[in-house]
Formats: C-alpha cells, sequence, structure tokens
C-alpha cells in the first residue's frame, strides 16, 4: 500500500513529486522548504526561522502519513550557508532532542528559490507497524 501526503506546495504538481510517502512502517518526507500556506517563503534572511517552519511542515506531512515526530530515524539538513549551522541545529533540537535521529547537515550551493536558505528532509519508521509484522511472520 502506497500513501501520498502533500502539503499544498505549488512545486508538488509542478515538479510531479509527494511532500510524503508511506510504503508499509517507512515514510519518507522530500526536501522540505520554508514555504507559508500562501506559498511565499517564510523568515527571509532568517536560517532558524526557516528551519522551524521545514520543521512545521514536516510535522504535519508525518501526521497526514500516520506517523509523528518520535518515528523519525534520520534528517538531512541542506544549508546554503554553512555558518547558519549553529542556530538550524538548535532548531532542530528543539524538535528532536529527546528522539534523537541520524542526522547529516550539508552546504548545497543554492536550493530552487535564492531565498531559502535551509530545506530539511526526514525519514520516519512506525516501529509498531514493523513489530506487529515481524510477529505475523511476514518481515525478517
Amino acid at each position: 500500500m502506497r500513501k501520498l501526503v502533500s502539503s499544498g506546495s505549488p512545486y508538488e504538481q509542478r515538479v510531479g513529486f509527494s511532500r510524503a510517502v508511506r510504503v508499509g512502517a517507512v515514510v519518507s518526507i522530500a526536501g522540505t522548504a520554508p514555504l507559508g500556506a500562501d506559498g511565499r517563503t517564510v523568515g527571509r534572511g532568517d536560517a532558524a526561522a526557516q528551519a522551524r517552519r521545514c520543521l512545521e511542515i514536516i510535522t504535519e506531512a508525518l501526521a497526514g502519513s500516520g506517523a509523528a515526530l518520535q518515528h523519525v530515524v534520520r534528517t538531512r539538513i541542506l544549508l546554503t550557508r554553512i555558518e547558519d549551522w549553529p542556530a538550524v541545529a538548535e532548531v532542530h533540537g528543539e524538535y528532536f532532542a529527546q528522539i534523537r535521529p541520524a542526522c547529516t547537515v550539508v552546504q548545497v550551493l543554492g536550493l530552487i528559490d535564492p531565498d531559502w536558505l535551509v530545506e530539511i528532509e526526514a525519514d520516519a519508521v512506525l516501529e509498531e507497524q514493523v513489530a506487529e509484522s515481524v510477529a505475523r511472520g511476514d518481515a525478517r
């Protein structure tokens, strides 16, 4: 079973992608940019504000797929200015201090919109579904 979750980003239809895709117990969330409900960039010039908005969208996408932050096992943070990593890491810590997923931070040359300083991706696994599958003998 494949479940597609949209955040309403104008890029989803245009590019042909989903904000999140859930297949079984695994949820993959695409690179998430700091877009407001109006489709405009949130927090211009403020990497921490942009990271917070990205994580808000990711939280909503997880909920739409039947998951939550505690199911996240990996995040990837893409920065256009590596010097923003401490501010972005602090915001990441607000969301994940107790969950502690694997996390990679990289600098990229640029993102689709030059006002975007950060994009964040996430992967989640719904442990209870995996446990149920193992109990049934479906997984190895």
